[in-house]
């Protein structure tokens, strides 16, 4: 049957609960360290990609790969690293996360090579899976009263999204004082930190084994999601061919069979019954559409701001902040603003400005003036940050504490594949946009690979670095434009899923 998770009767008891105390919020401080990890390391490589490529020279599908496996196995095991957090305890998956992240981030540091960098952020996005859902859940058991926990929320929000905003920053900062390796090694002291202070001020909390686990969805949803990435990735590199393309065919009937299964079995990963919820089915959906204009655009730009405007990378990480600050700001003030004009309206607004920053995009060329990006940018800023604290709060209140877990890694699943998905599909269509536009010149599998090519050639090579700018910008107008016009169909979809009314109730399994 159905029931209101947020019943007059519920909301009174949250608000008459005790407020949270000094250790409390000290917990929630040392739970947001691992959150700016994890979400940072998503966009830290957009600024040192140009260095990583002159070190270890990677082909254009390994740096893809340096760029999407992290966020491909970190979405790949949200849900089930949720799923084990709430049988096994989440201050202990969230400790165990953290010693796997540090080692990984070590060995990313100081690779040799591509192939070792792409394994080291695949073991960083296992670390990366169990700390995520663990911390969120942790903040629904440690701050029981509707205030409090709704102010938590949005920090911790704010530096989930900040992260990933302020990835470029951290980055260039480092990279303009350091070796490419630092943007991994500053990790290390922060899980440090984490792993003396956090058994002092988090709390263990443990649902409980219901049920055998699901092995066989574990398999089924990363059988899924790996070889529909990698078939998309080729393709956009390689062009279409039959192998590739049952490759990808083979990747979404295992999903498929995936959503099946868990639609069958009595103890699934995924809680299919959460959709039901409108207000849940269209926060998710504003996730993964939101993450995957951020992480596209915010490579390309990064790109484009270094390679094309010709900054150097602290330059290129200073025009970030603008963007950064807004994501934090209204971050924290989203359930204000919601709580103003309603939280409908706010999603609807939210992934509209989001929209006409992505559209802003189209305003840059080749010799544009900076403030044009800078304005641009925050807009969608404000959207961006509007936007991923709503989504992170109405999917917490929706569910009861002991399904908080599963609920928060379905959301956080949704962040980490949009943006792998905007890496792949936003950055793959640029890509495929600034080879089509060389125009007769000999383009390299980059534009960073031809413009190295075009500064080997002295004065004769200015031809073909212009060309190739001018066609990574019609790129760069492309992935923006596909962008601006997704998030403008999700807020159409919003306006309706939203609307006044609609059932919010979450339906609970039937106990069998």
């Amino acid at each position: 049957m159905a029931i209101d998770h947020q019943s007059s009767e519920q909301r009174i008891a949250a608000a008459s609960a005790p407020r949270a105390d000094r250790r409390t919020w000290l917990g929630l401080a040392v739970l947001t360290l691992p959150v700016m990890l994890v979400s940072m390391d998503v966009s830290v490589l957009y600024l040192a990609i140009p260095s990583i490529t002159s070190a270890l020279d990677p082909s254009a599908s390994e740096q893809l790969w340096i760029l999407d496996i992290y966020g491909f196995l970190l979405a790949g095991l949200l849900i089930t690293m949720g799923n084990v957090g709430d049988r096994i305890g989440r201050r202990k998956i969230l400790l165990a996360g953290a010693v796997v992240f540090g080692v990984a981030s070590t060995m990313a540091a100081f690779a040799p090579s591509a192939g070792v960098l792409i394994a080291a952020r695949a073991l960083m996005g296992l670390g990366g899976a169990t700390l995520l859902p663990s911390s969120l859940s942790l903040i629904a058991n440690m701050f029981v009263h509707v205030r409090d926990r709704g102010l938590a929320i949005g920090i911790w929000t704010a530096v989930f999204a900040g992260g990933s905003a302020v990835g470029p920053v951290v980055g260039g900062i480092l990279m303009h004082h350091f070796w490419w390796g630092s943007v991994f090694l500053i990790n290390v002291p922060v899980t440090i930190v984490l792993l003396l202070v956090g058994p002092r001020l988090v709390p263990e909390f443990r649902a409980g084994a219901s049920g055998p686990f699901d092995i066989l969805g574990v398999v089924l949803s990363m059988a899924g999601i790996l070889p529909m990435m990698y078939a998309i990735k080729t393709m956009a590199s390689h062009g279409f061919s039959a192998g590739t393309a049952l490759i990808g065919l083979t990747g979404l009937a295992l999903l498929v069979s995936f959503l099946l299964h868990q639609k069958r079995t009595p103890h699934p990963l995924l809680d299919l019954s959460l959709f039901t919820n409108p207000m849940f089915s269209g926060s998710v959906a504003v996730a993964l559409t939101g993450m995957m204009a951020l992480g596209g655009m915010s490579y390309l730009t990064g790109v484009y701001l270094q390679s094309v405007l010709d900054k150097d990378v602290l330059a290129a990480a200073i025009a970030g902040l603008p963007m950064a600050c807004a994501v934090a700001v209204f971050s924290v003030g989203a359930a204000k603003v919601a709580a103003v004009i309603g939280t409908r309206n706010a999603f609807v607004g939210s992934v509209v400005l989001t929209a006409v920053g992505m559209a802003g995009v189209l305003a840059l060329g080749v010799g544009s003036p900076l403030w044009i990006y800078l304005v641009f940018t925050s807009i969608a800023g404000v959207g961006f940050g509007t936007q991923f604290s709503l989504v992170s709060e109405v999917v917490v209140g929706s569910v009861p504490p002991e399904r908080s877990g599963a609920a928060s890694s379905i959301s956080e699943t949704c962040f980490e594949l949009g943006t792998a998905l905007g890496l792949a599909l936003l950055g793959s269509l640029a890509t495929l946009t600034f080879r089509a536009g060389s125009g007769g010149h000999e383009f390299g599998d980059t534009l960073g690979d031809t413009l190295r090519t075009a500064d080997g050639l002295g004065s004769s090579g200015e031809a073909l670095a212009t060309a190739a700018k001018q066609a990574f910008v019609d790129g760069m107008h492309v992935s923006a434009l596909t962008a601006a016009l997704m998030l403008t169909a999700v807020a159409v979809v919003l306006t309706f899923v939203m609307r006044p009314g609609a059932r919010a109730a979450v339906e609970e399994p039937v106990a069998s």
